[in-house]
C-alpha cells in the first residue's frame, strides 16, 4: 500500500511535518508492506492555466503521478488566519487538474490532521480543507478531528511525536485509511 504524505506548511522542521513523520513511523511498524512518500507542497510552481496547458511543469505532473498511482493520500496542515495555506490550496488545485483524464485526487482516500502550536491545533483549518477536497472528488476519511494543539512544545524523536496519547489518536486515524482503502478496494 502507497501512501503520499503533504503537509500544509513549507518549513523544513514544522510541527506538521511531525505529525506526518509520526504516521511514517506508524506505517513502518503496521504489518505487511506500507510505503509512504512525501510530496513537498512548496515545489509545485503557482497554478497557472497557461503553464498547465503548456505542460510546462515536470514537478506537477510529478506530483500528479505521484497521488494518482497512491492508495491514499495523508495531509497536515497548520491554520493561517482560520484557513490551510496557500501554498496547500495551489498544490490541490494542481492534483485536481487530470493527467490526460480524471483529477488525481477523484475517489482518492484521504485523511485530514492538523497541527500549530495554539491551543486549537490548527482545527479551524480543517473544515475548508475537507471541502476543497470534497469538491475535488477526494473520499475523505471519517474519523473525529485530530488536532494537535500546542504542537510546538510537544516532546519529538528523529522529528516525530511521542505523547502516547497523540500516537494513539495517529494510530486511530492511520487504521481509518488503511480500511478505507481496504474497502475501496473491495468495491472495485
Amino acid at each position: 500500500m502507497k501512501i503520499v504524505l503533504m503537509s500544509g506548511s513549507t518549513r523544513q522542521d514544522s510541527v506538521n511535518g511531525a505529525v506526518l513523520a509520526t504516521v511514517r513511523h506508524i506505517l513502518a511498524g503496521l504489518p505487511g508492506e506500507h510505503e509512504s512518500v512525501s510530496l513537498a507542497v512548496a515545489d509545485l510552481p503557482f497554478y497557472e492555466a497557461g503553464l498547465e496547458r503548456s505542460g510546462a511543469s515536470a514537478a506537477v505532473r510529478a506530483a500528479q503521478e505521484l497521488v494518482a498511482g497512491a492508495d491514499a493520500l495523508f495531509i497536515s496542515t497548520p491554520s493561517y488566519n482560520g484557513e490551510m495555506p496557500g501554498a496547500l490550496k495551489n498544490a490541490l488545485d494542481w492534483l485536481s487538474r487530470g493527467i490526460d483524464g480524471p483529477s488525481a485526487l477523484t475517489g482518492k482516500v484521504t485523511a485530514v490532521a492538523s497541527a500549530s502550536p495554539g491551543a486549537r491545533g490548527a482545527l479551524d483549518a480543517q473544515a475548508g480543507l475537507v471541502g476543497v477536497l470534497a469538491r475535488c472528488g477526494a473520499r475523505v476519511v471519517e474519523h473525529e478531528p485530530v488536532a494537535v494543539a500546542g504542537a510546538g512544545g510537544q516532546a519529538t524523536e528523529d522529528g516525530r511525536y511521542t505523547d502516547p496519547e497523540l500516537v494513539a489518536r495517529l494510530e486511530s486515524l492511520t487504521g481509518a485509511v488503511l480500511a478505507a482503502v481496504d474497502a475501496a478496494e473491495v468495491l472495485v
